[in-house]
């Protein structure tokens, strides 16, 4: 596909409360609030990083689309409640910094600051609603032989 331009715009994120995660987000992370439309239990906020004012992460609850039935709906929040449904990976230029503002407001840690084989560094918290949120600060020198490895699952 050489030519074509392609850029991602949005995302889509599940969360409990959209409104615990536009605090999140917004208050803890320092994104911009983008839109709000929608009526209640229909709602969607979405968020972007000042730096990336074309990128839109659209948080909404497992309800908002009225197609989904009941028990899909409920499997879903069960799966955001675990981390195992969604994951956003950010690049950061100070992981440990990333790490202490964010543990400073008393987010759940994932996974301390380590570093990883291929020479970056990176860190994991849970937002409110158990989405894995990496902050990865690309090589900050060579490449560890080995390294510390990627967080292992408990």
């Amino acid at each position: 596909m050489t030519g074509t331009k392609l850029e991602l715009s949005s995302c889509a994120l599940v969360v409990h409360d959209v409104d615990e995660a536009l605090h999140f987000y917004r208050d803890v992370l320092g994104f911009e609030a983008r839109d709000n439309v929608g009526p209640e239990g229909m709602r969607r906020v979405s968020v972007g990083p000042p730096s990336q004012p074309d990128m839109r992460i659209l948080l909404e609850a497992p309800g908002t689309d009225p197609c989904v039935p009941p028990t899909d709906r409920q499997a879903i929040e069960q799966l955001v409640a675990t981390g195992l449904l969604s994951r956003l990976v950010f690049t950061t230029d100070d992981c440990d910094a990333t790490f202490h503002r964010i543990e400073a407001a008393g987010v759940e840690v994932m996974q301390e600051p380590i570093n990883q084989p291929d020479g970056a560094r990176d860190c994991a918290f849970l937002d409110p609603s158990g989405n894995i949120l990496r902050f990865t600060q690309p090589t900050y020198a060579a490449p560890v032989p080995g390294g510390t490895g990627p967080a292992r699952c408990e």
